[in-house]
């Protein structure tokens, strides 16, 4: 029995080394569009999302993601270290690293490790240090919240101004496309003797 419990906690360690722990990603981002971002570089065998119990609404999402090799799983890590990477939706680049066994629920009992479980008494040393545990953590929530509110404000305001650039980029290349297909660019660079490229190609000045 106890050798059957080793295998099954050797083949999760080997499960957690071949697992990468996104974080920061945009909650309109589902399992197949990670799949389908991570597959450039391995084959995804499962995408697991972390609940957030904290702070349900609109805001940064977390997942584990099992690669076929623990290879893979590093150049994941390694490429998004790197550059930015965006999954659906901007500005918010993706962070990864490596995957590490107290993220998994489901994670099976560590060989030879016993867990107690005892009420407290007032009077115990230890009640005071559960006390104050408890009023980190709380604490804690409250300046997550905080902290993820200014942060979704911050990046609406930069998506918002991102989409606005994007518009005004749009409306120049329509502006720059009906100048050529009426033949006005082509009379300006006769007035000031420029040549326009020909049509077989993206219309430039010379």
């Amino acid at each position: 029995m106890e050798s059957g419990k080793q295998n099954e906690y050797a083949a999760f360690e080997e499960k957690v080394r071949r697992t990468v722990y996104l974080d920061n990603l945009s909650p309109n981002v589902t399992e197949s569009v990670v799949r389908t971002a991570l597959d450039q570089y391995g084959t995804v065998k499962s995408v697991e999302f972390i609940p957030n119990y904290l702070e349900p609404r609109n805001m940064p999402q977390c997942a584990l993601v099992e690669m076929e090799k623990e290879k893979q799983a590093k150049v994941v890590i390694s490429t998004l270290s790197e550059f930015p990477f965006m999954m659906s939706g901007m500005p918010r680049p993706v962070r990864a690293r490596a995957a590490v066994a107290e993220m998994f629920g489901d994670r099976p009992r560590m060989p030879g490790r016993q867990i107690r479980i005892r009420w407290l008494d007032t009077a115990d040393p230890d009640f005071e240090v559960a006390s104050k545990l408890k009023q980190l953590v709380k604490r804690h929530a409250t300046e997550t919240a905080v902290m993820l509110k200014h942060q979704l404000e911050k990046e609406e305001k930069l998506a918002k101004q991102q989409g606005e650039t994007l518009k005004a980029n749009y409306k120049k290349y329509e502006m720059l496309d009906s100048l050529m297909a009426d033949g006005a660019a082509r009379r300006l660079a006769r007035c000031y003797n420029l040549r326009v490229s020909d049509d077989s190609g993206p219309s430039t000045f010379h």
